[in-house]
């Protein structure tokens, strides 16, 4: 059984490590604003953790939207990527956020992520662009409430 609930940040240290900073120290893993009160952590749990996403309140100079959320540090467990934990993970999150009247949720996606996210209702805007010691990213983005 899939459950879905509320971290706290320091839950998602080791997931990230192992999925998304692979070889790098820990202390790769603790992302400013981690701890403020405005950011949320979410869990995917089948037993054990197995999949995490953080929401940032986060504005991108790129939207004019005035209630902004970024996505940062979406990791699943590699033995349970292509099972569509994923995209559950991004619905429970954006459900979460549907109580806001608007909102735009954005991210920095890997190049080899973007079809998963289209698939999902995201939108690409800009160019790719190189994030040191991670590869190719796009931005992403996705309107709620509009």
């Amino acid at each position: 059984m899939i459950e879905i609930k509320e971290i706290l940040a320091s839950d998602t240290y080791a997931l990230r490590n192992a999925v998304l900073r692979k070889g790098k120290p820990i202390e790769t893993c603790l992302f400013p604003g981690d701890e403020l009160p405005t950011t949320k952590h979410f869990g995917l749990f089948q037993v054990y953790l197995i999949g995490i996403i953080s929401l940032f309140e986060n504005r991108n100079p790129s939207f004019s939207n005035a209630n902004q959320i970024q996505i940062r540090g979406m990791a699943i467990l590699e033995e349970y990527q292509g099972l569509g934990l994923g995209e559950k993970l991004i619905q429970s999150c954006e459900n979460y956020l549907k109580s806001e009247k608007e909102v735009l949720i954005w991210f920095n996606a890997r190049a080899s992520s973007v079809n998963f996210y289209e698939k999902i209702g995201y939108r690409t805007f800009g160019s790719v662009f190189e994030i040191e010691g991670m590869g190719k990213h796009l931005i992403m983005f996705k309107k709620l409430g509009y």
